[in-house]
């Protein structure tokens, strides 16, 4: 017995190394490579510099970064409350019978290819928002923002509905018994108690989408300027890092890594963020 639960430990702990050893190499790989690079072209020209003109050795993202902000940002707006919403209705007051058939669907949706995502956005999406605003595309950042916020649900539900059905009846049950309702009980008790649970469904969420490359790259426009409204197009970080990695080289090789490391910063940021009004709150 003692000798399985110091070879148990000995495979936890190798296995803790080995995801930390894979992440300080990323980090170090990418600082590495992006630091000497960014003062090099000037880290202000960089980060708030207009115009992105390769050839011409032009390098500004900041029209990037403003739209990978509204993007993500909307896409949390629009999937954030029907996932929550979704998990508070599957948890408490969905029927077993009918929760059996929508739990492996929304599992089902988790794992479609992000490049279904995109072509559903594509010939669905797209067209739609066409018809509805005329005299535009349709390819922008509400499109890009709508498929995201699909490709962020099954995240949310999920990890959500594991917060609320981990909180113990006994706090329902209690609200109940003083008078509540059930709907009193679940809001201000049940999700109460779960809101560490569902902040970091939130989380992911805002990684998933921020970090999608795929599918809003069919949506998205891909134009390297400010948007003006949610119908222009744009371009996000990570598609940025898609579209042009395949033939660029030398200088123009060098700054895509350092857009990398701006995208790394900026969820890490985020998730320091959520971190942070997580422990305000308890």
């Amino acid at each position: 017995m003692y000798f399985k639960e110091i070879f148990f430990k000995g495979i936890f702990a190798f296995c803790a190394i080995v995801s930390t050893l894979a992440l300080a190499m990323i980090c170090i790989f990418l600082f590495a490579n992006a630091i000497p690079t960014l003062f090099s072209i000037g880290v202000l020209e960089f980060i708030f510099g207009f115009d992105w003109y390769p050839l011409d050795e032009i390098f500004g993202i900041f029209p990037m970064i403003i739209g990978s902000i509204y993007v993500t940002a909307l896409a949390i707006f629009i999937g954030v409350p029907l996932g929550v919403l979704s998990a508070v209705y599957l948890s408490q007051f969905c029927p077993k019978s009918l929760s059996k058939f929508i739990i492996p669907t929304v599992e089902l949706l988790g794992a479609i290819p992000s490049v279904v995502y995109g072509f559903f956005g594509l010939v669905v999406i797209v067209p739609f928002l066409a018809d509805v605003f005329s005299g535009v595309s349709g390819k922008s950042i509400l499109a890009a923002s709508l498929v995201l916020s699909i490709m962020i649900l099954p995240t949310i539900i999920l990890v959500s509905k594991a917060a609320i059905d981990s909180v113990p009846k006994s706090y329902c049950e209690g609200a109940l018994a003083l008078g509540a309702t059930k709907e009193r009980s679940v809001f201000f008790v049940t999700l109460k108690a779960a809101k560490s649970g569902i902040l970091s469904s939130v989380i992911l969420g805002v990684g998933r989408a921020i970090g999608e490359a795929m599918a809003v790259i069919m949506v998205a426009g891909n134009q390297v300027q400010l948007p003006h409204s949610v119908l222009d197009g744009v371009r996000t970080l990570t598609t940025n890092i898609v579209l042009e990695m395949g033939y660029a080289t030398d200088l123009h090789k060098e700054v895509l890594i350092v857009n990398a490391v701006t995208l790394f910063v900026f969820i890490l940021l985020i998730n320091a963020s959520f971190g942070l009004l997580s422990k305000d709150r308890r």
